[in-house]
């Protein structure tokens, strides 16, 4: 006999429960029979039978979805998943339950509630004799231990008393006795009893901050700079990357999670990120005091010194990193570096045409789709696909990643960790918490965990890696003493003086500092001052809540804070090969979300303000859980389906922050005014002492009257910012 299959699914629309809401899919599967012997007798080619000798027979199952449930509910699915075939919702659950509950939350209702063997109500088993039903509860708690200790060890790590980890073990002494999983976790309570508890620097012990005394630090030497080659210079950034990304703990990632980093008594909030943003700083900032620090250099020299952060910036993209590269490039097109147009046109031109290529990898064409492609592509990849248009860098590239092959070293992937943080930022955005008869939101859950897995995928990859730490370059990269905002628009200025005619001081600015707590990726948009750039050459960045709307570097900095970072307009210097290309006014672009401006620009080169970037990007397509209709996700500046995403501000406080706010055709101006204010951490009670305006452009602005419809009330032709104000 011979049988083939063919799989269809059919929406099954919704079960709903006590407490629970299923999406209802139906699997249908047809095979198709045939006795093969005596085929060629009854006129069939080969072994083939003709159609009208085959059998067809069907089986249809029936695969239960949870899309909303109370948390007794989404526990007790805990162990109702694998027969509704549900097989990914164990992983789910724990990548993102962190958002409505706690561990110790979960683990009773698993333990005393479902867990108890006398007195367990669980449906599944209800029917079953009393044996079968200890064995197969039995069977199921275990399984969902074993996957939580596997995937998410650290959520027991609960000094300095462990309640949970010794909750555990107390039930598997009386349950399951000299068990495995019993053994697992008694060594996994000897192991967090022997460790020391650890703060963000213990997460960070490869980067530059906390490791060094101020009286250490020094500005770098060019020479001793200079000594390192650019391979060896990667490969260390790549090390303390992969060292960090490896440790980031997903669930730190969520939107609602991350968001919550500005509150007093969440300062240690997600100590992972901050490492991993910690060192994407002190990378930024390395570049620019080596270019800046000292001031007897040479516009030769300085140049020289440019093309090598050029040339490491290839290397990590050969290596796969790109954390690094971005940070390198972001730090390039920083206010004090980009300015310098006399040193960049001693930028050999092969260099500069890599530059290009390498910024273009952080497009904000259609979503950053570039990196996002790109990033996926090589996410299991052995090696990195380099594609060059220019023939002396694709000889170089090549050259060095036959050295790489000829090694036999598989390579992993370093993300831009600020994607990833900003689609999860989006999503907890746009879609909520609870729905209908306060039940939790799963499938928000699920589409979280369609990023959170991309994550956990190249943390993975990571291991492929095998760096040597070099002490010497770690030791020369940690002394670096980090030049302020002010110090290096100073260092800047006395380098090209005559390059800044038009460009204001930074104190005459906008600051440009920013609390990374408040800039990478959160629900906050930085819109840095609009400042002169002679070309054009987008470069994303880390912002608030658009994806990747603006570029992050480490130029501008209030030193007495480590953690703060600054955006600057996300532009690349002037291709002195290429100035004819430099000049038009682009004007308002509403397919990427982006506008640009020449205004205060004598070189008419315009910029693209980072600020209104491209929040219009809605958060990538993925497949959609069988059973769930697809649906667009509110976006900023674009109104669909009657919601949208704005971003408001607060006048005179923070006036460079946004806070992004989902509005529906319903809210009216105290619904959405209480809502800024909550975002801004102030008083919601206040609602009477505020008036919302809409920034039309410099000198005009839509001031709402006191119960207006917000939603039909907008200008929908401009940017959705907002500006909250005090009134007289």
């Amino acid at each position: 006999f011979s049988f083939s299959w063919q799989t269809t699914f059919q929406d099954g629309g919704e079960e709903v429960e006590d407490g629970a809401v299923y999406n209802v899919t139906l699997k249908k599967v047809q095979i198709q029979q045939a006795a093969n012997k005596g085929a060629r007798w009854l006129g069939g080619e080969g072994d083939q039978l003709p159609p009208e000798h085959t059998v067809r027979q069907y089986e249809t199952s029936k695969i239960r979805a949870i899309k909303a449930g109370t948390l007794e509910k989404l526990v007790e699915n805990l162990l109702t998943a694998f027969g509704d075939a549900d097989f990914s919702y164990i992983s789910i659950f724990l990548a993102t339950y962190r958002a409505f509950a706690s561990p110790r939350a979960v683990l009773e209702l698993l333990l005393d509630r479902f867990g108890n063997l006398e007195t367990s109500s669980h449906g599944e088993v209800a029917n079953l004799n009393s044996l079968e039903s200890e064995m197969v509860l039995r069977a199921e708690i275990a399984s969902v231990l074993r996957a939580w200790l596997d995937q998410c060890s650290e959520d027991f790590r609960e000094p300095p008393d462990y309640m949970c980890l010794l909750k555990l073990l107390d039930y598997l002494k009386n349950n399951m006795p000299n068990s495995d999983m019993e053994s697992r976790v008694q060594n996994l309570l000897k192991q967090f009893q022997n460790q020391e508890v650890e703060a963000v620097d213990g997460f960070c012990s490869t980067s530059s901050s906390g490791l060094v005394d101020g009286e250490e630090l020094e500005i770098s030497n060019p020479e001793e700079f200079s000594s390192f080659q650019d391979h060896v210079v990667a490969e260390q950034l790549t090390y303390m990357d992969v060292m960090l990304f490896r440790r980031v703990v997903p669930y730190h990632c969520l939107g609602s999670i991350w968001s919550q980093r500005d509150k007093k008594e969440n300062k240690n909030l997600a100590p992972t990120i901050r490492a991993t943003i910690t060192q994407f700083n002190a990378v930024t900032k390395c570049v620019i005091s080596t270019i800046l620090g000292t001031r007897e250099l040479k516009i030769q020299q300085r140049a020289k010194i440019i093309e090598k952060w050029i040339n490491i910036a290839h290397e990590c993209r050969i290596l796969k990193n790109f954390s690094s590269l971005r940070a390198i490039i972001s730090a390039l097109q920083s206010n004090s570096i980009y300015r310098l147009k006399t040193t960049w046109m001693f930028v050999s031109k092969d260099v500069l045409l890599l530059y290009e290529e390498l910024s273009e990898i952080f497009s904000d064409h259609d979503n950053y789709l570039t990196s996002r492609e790109l990033l996926m592509k090589e996410a299991t990849s052995k090696f990195a696909n380099l594609d060059s248009s220019e023939k002396e860098n694709q000889k170089k590239s090549q050259k060095r990643l036959q050295l790489q092959k000829t090694k036999g070293v598989m390579q992993g992937t370093v993300p831009y960790l600020g994607t990833f943080l900003t689609d999860l930022i989006m999503l907890d955005t746009a879609l909520q918490d609870y729905v209908e008869g306060g039940l939790i939101n799963f499938e928000k859950r699920r589409r979280e965990f369609e990023v959170i897995a991309q994550i956990k995928l190249l943390q993975s990859s990571c291991n492929s890696y095998c760096l040597i730490p070099d002490q010497k370059f770690i030791q020369w990269f940690r002394r670096q003493r980090h030049l302020t905002e002010e110090e290096s628009y100073k260092l800047s200025r006395e380098a090209e003086a005559a390059a800044d005619t038009n460009i204001l001081s930074p104190k005459s600015q906008k600051s440009m500092v920013k609390r990374i707590s408040t800039l990478f990726l959160g629900t906050d948009v930085f819109t840095p001052p609009k400042e002169q750039s002679p070309k054009s050459s987008p470069v994303g960045g880390s912002s608030g809540e658009s994806t990747d709307s603006a570029s992050v570097s480490s130029c501008e900095f209030n030193h007495s804070e480590t953690e703060d970072v600054c955006v600057t307009p996300v532009s690349s210097p002037e291709d002195p090969l290429k100035k004819s290309s430099v000049g038009s006014d682009k004007g308002y672009d509403s397919d990427k979300g982006s506008i640009s401006s020449d205004k205060g620009s004598s070189s008419k080169g315009s910029i693209s303000d980072p600020g209104s970037g491209s929040d219009s990007g809605s958060i990538p397509s993925r497949d959609p859980v069988p059973g769930s209709a697809p649906r667009m996700l509110p976006v900023y500046n674009r109104q669909s389906e009657g919601s949208c995403i704005i971003r408001v501000s607060m006048d005179g406080l923070q006036d460079s922050v946004y806070k992004s706010i989902l509005i529906t055709n319903q809210d009216r101006i105290p619904d959405v005014t209480q809502r800024a204010l909550l975002k801004h951490n102030l008083e919601p009670d206040a609602v009477e002492d505020y008036e919302l305006v809409q920034v039309i452009s410099e000198d005009k602005e839509l001031v709402f009257p006191r119960d207006a419809n917000v939603f039909y009330g907008m200008n929908s032709h401009v940017n959705f910012d907002f500006v909250l104000r005090k009134k007289a």
